[in-house]
Protein backbone atom coordinates (compact mmCIF):
# COMPACT_ATOMS: atom_id res chain seq x y z
CA UNK A 1 0.00 0.00 0.00
CA UNK A 2 1.45 3.65 -0.84
CA UNK A 3 1.36 6.06 1.26
CA UNK A 4 -0.97 8.23 -1.26
CA UNK A 5 -3.35 5.73 -1.94
CA UNK A 6 -6.74 6.39 -0.28
CA UNK A 7 -7.73 4.55 2.96
CA UNK A 8 -10.56 4.16 5.32
CA UNK A 9 -9.36 4.05 9.07
CA UNK A 10 -11.82 2.67 11.65
CA UNK A 11 -12.20 2.40 15.22
CA UNK A 12 -14.61 1.88 18.06
CA UNK A 13 -16.08 5.23 17.91
CA UNK A 14 -15.20 6.81 14.61
CA UNK A 15 -14.40 5.78 10.77
CA UNK A 16 -11.98 8.04 8.95
CA UNK A 17 -12.77 7.85 5.15
CA UNK A 18 -11.55 10.08 2.20
CA UNK A 19 -12.95 13.45 1.92
CA UNK A 20 -15.10 13.72 -1.35
CA UNK A 21 -16.82 16.78 -3.31
CA UNK A 22 -20.23 15.57 -2.46
CA UNK A 23 -19.36 16.06 1.24
CA UNK A 24 -19.85 19.69 1.33
CA UNK A 25 -23.67 19.21 1.52
CA UNK A 26 -22.89 17.72 5.29
CA UNK A 27 -19.57 19.75 6.25
CA UNK A 28 -21.93 23.21 5.86
CA UNK A 29 -24.87 22.69 8.29
CA UNK A 30 -22.41 22.28 10.91
CA UNK A 31 -18.65 24.23 9.92
CA UNK A 32 -18.75 27.39 12.04
CA UNK A 33 -15.63 29.87 10.82
CA UNK A 34 -14.28 29.93 14.74
CA UNK A 35 -12.86 26.44 14.05
CA UNK A 36 -10.62 28.13 11.32
CA UNK A 37 -9.07 30.69 13.00
CA UNK A 38 -5.42 29.52 13.79
CA UNK A 39 -5.67 27.62 10.54
CA UNK A 40 -2.26 28.52 7.93
CA UNK A 41 -3.87 27.28 4.72
CA UNK A 42 -6.68 25.85 3.52
CA UNK A 43 -10.42 27.55 5.22
CA UNK A 44 -13.73 28.19 4.01
CA UNK A 45 -14.22 31.98 3.26
CA UNK A 46 -17.81 31.79 4.88
CA UNK A 47 -20.45 29.56 5.70
CA UNK A 48 -22.44 29.63 2.15
CA UNK A 49 -22.42 25.94 0.70
CA UNK A 50 -20.64 27.31 -2.21
CA UNK A 51 -17.73 28.29 0.14
CA UNK A 52 -18.00 25.15 1.85
CA UNK A 53 -17.43 23.32 -2.11
CA UNK A 54 -14.59 25.50 -2.80
CA UNK A 55 -12.86 24.91 0.58
CA UNK A 56 -13.53 21.11 0.19
CA UNK A 57 -12.04 21.47 -3.31
CA UNK A 58 -8.81 23.30 -1.32
CA UNK A 59 -8.85 20.19 1.14
CA UNK A 60 -9.09 17.87 -2.07
CA UNK A 61 -6.38 19.76 -4.09
CA UNK A 62 -3.71 20.43 -1.33
CA UNK A 63 -0.27 19.05 -2.26
CA UNK A 64 1.28 16.00 -0.49
CA UNK A 65 -1.81 15.20 1.65
CA UNK A 66 -5.04 13.18 2.20
CA UNK A 67 -7.97 14.64 3.56
CA UNK A 68 -10.28 12.85 6.14
CA UNK A 69 -14.05 13.18 6.94
CA UNK A 70 -14.53 11.87 10.79
CA UNK A 71 -18.00 10.09 10.60
CA UNK A 72 -19.27 8.27 14.02
CA UNK A 73 -19.76 4.77 13.22
CA UNK A 74 -23.03 4.27 14.88
CA UNK A 75 -25.22 6.90 12.36
CA UNK A 76 -22.60 7.92 9.58
CA UNK A 77 -22.96 11.47 10.89
CA UNK A 78 -20.11 13.74 9.87
CA UNK A 79 -18.47 15.68 12.86
CA UNK A 80 -15.25 17.09 11.70
CA UNK A 81 -12.15 16.67 9.81
CA UNK A 82 -7.98 15.84 9.76
CA UNK A 83 -5.46 15.33 7.28
CA UNK A 84 -2.13 13.97 6.46
CA UNK A 85 -0.19 16.26 5.37
CA UNK A 86 3.37 17.04 4.15
CA UNK A 87 3.46 13.24 3.20
CA UNK A 88 7.28 12.60 2.34
CA UNK A 89 7.07 8.65 1.64
CA UNK A 90 11.30 8.91 0.66
CA UNK A 91 11.95 10.34 4.20
CA UNK A 92 9.24 8.46 5.71
CA UNK A 93 7.51 11.39 7.07
CA UNK A 94 4.60 12.95 7.79
CA UNK A 95 2.19 15.28 9.01
CA UNK A 96 -1.09 15.30 11.07
CA UNK A 97 -3.21 18.52 10.83
CA UNK A 98 -5.84 20.43 9.43
CA UNK A 99 -8.08 19.07 12.35
CA UNK A 100 -11.51 20.13 13.65
CA UNK A 101 -14.24 18.45 15.68
CA UNK A 102 -17.86 19.75 16.48
CA UNK A 103 -17.83 21.48 19.92
CA UNK A 104 -20.62 18.41 21.14
CA UNK A 105 -17.28 15.62 20.72
CA UNK A 106 -14.48 17.95 22.17
CA UNK A 107 -13.45 16.29 25.01
CA UNK A 108 -15.18 12.70 24.68
CA UNK A 109 -13.21 9.34 23.10
CA UNK A 110 -13.20 10.67 18.92
CA UNK A 111 -9.83 12.82 19.15
CA UNK A 112 -8.22 10.16 20.74
CA UNK A 113 -9.36 7.56 18.78
CA UNK A 114 -8.47 9.54 15.53
CA UNK A 115 -4.79 10.12 16.19
CA UNK A 116 -4.66 6.85 17.45
CA UNK A 117 -6.01 5.55 13.73
CA UNK A 118 -3.97 8.30 12.21
CA UNK A 119 -0.76 7.35 14.06
CA UNK A 120 -0.99 3.50 13.62
CA UNK A 121 -1.42 3.89 10.43
CA UNK A 122 1.62 5.74 9.97
CA UNK A 123 4.11 4.21 12.54
CA UNK A 124 2.40 0.46 11.82
CA UNK A 125 1.56 0.38 8.26
CA UNK A 126 3.60 3.01 6.59
CA UNK A 127 6.74 2.60 8.66
CA UNK A 128 7.10 6.19 9.21
CA UNK A 129 10.47 7.14 11.33
CA UNK A 130 8.76 10.77 12.33
CA UNK A 131 5.31 12.36 12.21
CA UNK A 132 5.01 16.19 12.68
CA UNK A 133 2.19 18.74 14.19
CA UNK A 134 1.98 21.77 14.56
CA UNK A 135 0.02 25.15 15.53
CA UNK A 136 -0.29 28.60 15.89
CA UNK A 137 1.89 29.76 18.62
CA UNK A 138 -1.68 31.56 19.77
CA UNK A 139 -3.41 28.49 20.33
CA UNK A 140 -2.43 27.25 23.78
CA UNK A 141 -5.74 24.60 23.78
CA UNK A 142 -3.77 23.05 21.00
CA UNK A 143 -0.51 23.25 22.27
CA UNK A 144 -1.94 21.62 25.64
CA UNK A 145 -3.47 18.91 23.29
CA UNK A 146 -0.86 17.75 21.67
CA UNK A 147 1.69 17.96 24.50
CA UNK A 148 -0.77 15.90 26.07
CA UNK A 149 -0.60 13.16 22.96
CA UNK A 150 3.39 12.87 23.95
CA UNK A 151 4.61 14.72 21.20
CA UNK A 152 7.71 16.26 21.49
CA UNK A 153 8.08 19.91 21.62
CA UNK A 154 10.46 20.95 18.82
CA UNK A 155 10.67 25.01 19.06
CA UNK A 156 9.12 27.55 17.60
CA UNK A 157 9.36 28.98 13.87
CA UNK A 158 8.85 32.76 13.72
CA UNK A 159 6.86 34.54 11.43
CA UNK A 160 6.47 31.06 9.56
CA UNK A 161 3.82 31.92 7.55
CA UNK A 162 0.91 34.60 6.28
CA UNK A 163 -3.07 33.49 7.27
CA UNK A 164 -5.32 34.13 4.82
CA UNK A 165 -6.77 37.11 6.74
CA UNK A 166 -2.56 38.43 6.52
CA UNK A 167 -1.57 37.69 10.40
CA UNK A 168 1.76 36.65 10.35
CA UNK A 169 1.98 33.62 12.23
CA UNK A 170 4.62 32.22 14.65
CA UNK A 171 4.27 28.29 14.22
CA UNK A 172 5.13 25.50 17.31
CA UNK A 173 6.17 22.41 16.33
CA UNK A 174 5.96 18.63 17.75
CA UNK A 175 7.16 15.55 16.76
CA UNK A 176 6.66 11.49 17.20
CA UNK A 177 9.38 9.34 16.36
CA UNK A 178 9.12 5.65 15.45
CA UNK A 179 11.05 5.06 19.02
CA UNK A 180 8.71 7.44 20.80
CA UNK A 181 5.50 5.58 19.47
CA UNK A 182 4.86 2.87 21.76
CA UNK A 183 4.69 5.17 24.58
CA UNK A 184 2.85 7.49 23.20
CA UNK A 185 0.33 4.18 21.85
CA UNK A 186 -0.23 2.96 25.48
CA UNK A 187 -1.34 6.29 26.73
CA UNK A 188 -3.63 6.52 23.94
CA UNK A 189 -4.96 3.02 24.46
CA UNK A 190 -5.33 4.31 28.39
CA UNK A 191 -6.91 7.64 28.02
CA UNK A 192 -9.34 5.56 25.62
CA UNK A 193 -10.37 3.50 27.71
CA UNK A 194 -10.97 5.71 30.44
CA UNK A 195 -12.96 8.11 27.98
CA UNK A 196 -15.08 5.46 27.14
CA UNK A 197 -15.61 4.07 30.78
CA UNK A 198 -17.30 7.83 31.73
CA UNK A 199 -20.30 7.23 28.96
CA UNK A 200 -20.82 3.32 30.01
Amino acid sequence: MTWTQPIDLCGQTVRLRPLQLQDAFQLQPIIDLDFFRYFLNVQPKDSSLESVRDYVKDSLAFPNSQAFVVELRKTGEIIGMTSFMDIRPQHRGLEIGMTWIVPEHRGTSVNPEMKLLLLEQAFEKWLAVRVQLKTDSRNLHSQTAIRKLGAMYEGTLRKHGIQPNGHIRDTVFFSITAEEWPKVKEGLLIRLKDERAKVN
